[in-house]
């Protein structure tokens, strides 16, 4: 897959740094048959362009003992819809929002460092919401395959 302003050096080094963002430039030249200098600016075009947003660690929650993680699918009124996202975005709990087909629905990623805590959380927010008119709460048993990135 080729986009638009990316071309196959660009895929490459991004690819990279989906492996391992920690990378040196140095290194991922040696990769991609490029200077050290031309890695260095292909990356920062790239972030100038906002297709690399961030660089980040990503924890497994299921490897922190007691750490639970759950999905939700929640839709809404259509009056209710931006203060469930702005109450749901100022939760720590959360840590994804999407907005997903079908009107006013969401699907919501929350980790919590317990049942006892992911409990509070579904109690003091999530049945608090307004304007709900459906909620579905899953908890994910384990992680089978979880692409980073976007695949090219």
């Amino acid at each position: 897959m080729y986009l638009n302003g990316l071309d196959e050096l660009d895929q490459k080094i991004v690819q990279l740094l989906i492996k391992n963002a920690r990378l040196s430039y140095s290194d991922i030249g040696k990769e991609v048959g490029i200077s050290r200098v031309a890695v260095k600016a292909r990356i920062q075009a790239l972030e100038k362009k906002g297709v690399i947003e961030e660089y980040t660690t990503i924890i497994n929650p299921q490897k922190i003992s007691g750490a639970i993680s759950c999905y939700f699918e929640i839709e809404t009124l259509s009056n209710s819809f931006t203060d469930v996202i702005e109450i749901l975005n100022q939760n720590n709990i959360v840590t994804q929002i999407y907005r997903v087909t079908g009107k006013n629905k969401l699907h919501v990623h929350a980790v919590a460092a317990s049942n006892s805590e992911m409990e509070h959380f579904l109690h003091t927010t999530i049945d608090t919401l307004p304007g709900v008119t459906s909620c579905s709460c899953n908890i994910i048993l384990s992680r089978i395959k979880d692409i980073k990135g976007l695949r090219l």
